[in-house]
């Protein structure tokens, strides 16, 4: 049955894809997002089938190759990563068709075969890391990911290019941290494969260089997830990428690192080495509330939206380190939630940052001025993924941040509580003076001056609203946050229940 080949095709299809766009690109452009579309849409069909048999018939195991572990490499589909499969590929999906007018707008022609090339490529790493049980394999597709994001983040405005370096800097030193953890570990226990380093280290936690091998492995995962401090090369990189690169980036590429540090805490090692030997989790806590004040206090002191919102990525990659750190199971049901959340959460807001780039060339917060009447549509998805953002109920991300509250409180680590809470007053000052700036302000501005003429005009305001191809994807981006809000019991009970560590 093609079903018990999903773990291979979601990312065979996209890798092998990617290989023909150059081709089919130098015959005729037109047809590179078609093909793309066709890779995802089969990522998307695999990812659903591959939850729904977990969670059916429970954990899934692919041998690539028929090699038996832990000798050959093994795929692994539980609840937690078939989760994950499934947001980023339909988040994935999503932007590649967002992407058609963005690109055509800020990339020449002749680089769109090229960008779809490494947009797939990225996708492909994303996915791999995501499904793999083995952890040198999830290193090279690591690598494969981040190779492709310098690439995209290169060919963006002014200035991407030595984000794009310091990008490349500081990502190749995260990737030797992770490598030298894996070697360690090998050198150790002659196994890469995640399921038989589990069963093997027990017996060897007070090894320093196990102490060692989790120190690098983490401290190489921080970086690629840009938690704080080790951010420093988001914020430029993010803001100077393409649109769609940037909405492809923000919710897939920092949630799948947190994935991963969730495999690395509670799969390959048992909770008690982090939890109780080591207390580990204390130390992340303390990073995770100096991360969410740092990253609200970034946010409230830009003037370009777009980099804004690579701080309150840097705050929100704090509250899911911080419902780690807690270690409870309510604090870390929150902390998955959320990387379920602010994946749809910052994938609407960059979509909107895009939209409102294809109109006025620019994403400075002062863009935004008279957004709710000459883009009404788009000014009600920023409210929505903004109110997301915030934590307002329904949205999904009242929930995450409900569970992680209650995590804190459980736990009473007073500090992680208040942070949340005086970073979600930040996030309503944020918002709220962009929402002010598109709305009231210039209302009374407009009223202002047209009050004692030209009377009719003022009802007939000129409208520039984003083209279609932008609108709908974010429009179900923005649906999808209250349909995951309204669901999220049914999402907890059927799905991250089962993803919390034994004994928590």
């Amino acid at each position: 049955m093609i079903s018990e080949q999903f773990p291979a095709l979601i990312v065979v299809t996209p890798l092998i894809l990617s290989f023909f766009i150059p081709i089919v690109g130098w015959w005729r452009r037109s047809l590179c997002l078609p093909i793309v579309l066709i890779a995802l849409s089969v990522c998307l069909v695999s990812a659903i089938g591959l939850l729904q048999t977990v969670m059916t018939q429970g954990k899934i195991h692919y041998w690539l190759g028929m090699w038996e572990p832990p000798w050959g490499i093994e795929y692994v589909v539980d609840h937690l990563n078939a989760l994950v499969l499934v947001f980023v590929s339909f988040i994935s999906l999503m932007v590649a068709i967002y992407s058609k007018r963005s690109i055509e707008q800020e990339l020449p022609e002749h680089k769109i075969p090229q960008f779809y090339t490494l947009f797939l490529l990225n996708i492909t790493g994303l996915l791999g890391i995501t499904v793999t049980g083995d952890a040198f394999n999830l290193y090279v597709l690591l690598e494969i990911a981040s190779f492709t994001a310098y690439g995209l983040v290169a060919i963006g405005e002014e200035g991407a290019l030595v984000a794009s370096f310091r990008y490349i800097v500081i990502g190749t030193i995260g990737a030797c941290f992770y490598l030298l953890g894996v070697g360690y570990l090998y050198i150790v226990t002659g196994s890469l494969n995640m399921a038989d380093l589990s069963n093997i280290l027990p017996n060897l936690y007070h090894s320093k260089v196990i102490i060692v091998a989790f120190a690098f492995l983490i401290i190489g995962v921080a970086i690629k997830m840009a938690f704080f401090p080790l951010h420093v090369w988001l914020p430029d990189a993010y803001t100077y990428a393409p649109s769609t690169v940037s909405a492809l980036f923000a919710p897939t590429m920092t949630k799948v690192g947190a994935y991963v540090m969730v495999r690395i805490m509670f799969t390959i090692f048992k909770p008690e080495f982090s939890i109780e030997m080591f207390r580990v989790t204390d130390i992340m806590v303390w990073f995770g509330v100096a991360a969410i004040l740092f990253g609200g206090i970034m946010a409230l002191s830009q003037t370009d939206f777009k980099r804004m919102l690579c701080y309150v990525i840097v705050a929100e990659i704090g509250y899911i380190v911080g419902g780690i750190g807690i270690a409870n199971a309510t604090a870390i049901k929150g902390a998955i939630f959320h990387i379920l959340s602010d994946a749809f959460m910052v994938a609407c807001l960059f979509f909107v940052a895009g939209m409102v780039m294809y109109k006025t060339r620019g994403h400075n917060i002062s863009d935004f001025k008279g957004i709710f009447r000459k883009m009404p549509y788009t000014a009600t998805i920023f409210t929505v993924g903004a109110l997301a953002v915030i934590g307002v109920p329904p949205t999904c991300g009242f929930f995450s941040k409900w569970y992680l509250l209650l995590g804190g409180i459980e736990a009473k680590h007073w500090g992680f509580v208040i942070a949340l809470l005086v970073c979600t007053l930040m996030m309503v000052a944020l918002f709220f003076r962009i929402i002010s700036r598109g709305l009231y302000i210039h209302a009374l501005e407009y009223a202002s001056e047209h009050a004692s003429e030209h009377a009719s005009e003022h009802t007939e305001f000129h409208r520039d609203e984003a083209p279609l191809s932008m609108l709908i994807p974010a429009f179900i981006i923005a649906i999808a946050i209250f349909l995951i809000g309204i669901f999220n019991q049914a999402i907890f009970k059927n799905i991250i229940e089962f993803a919390i560590p034994p004994g928590l």
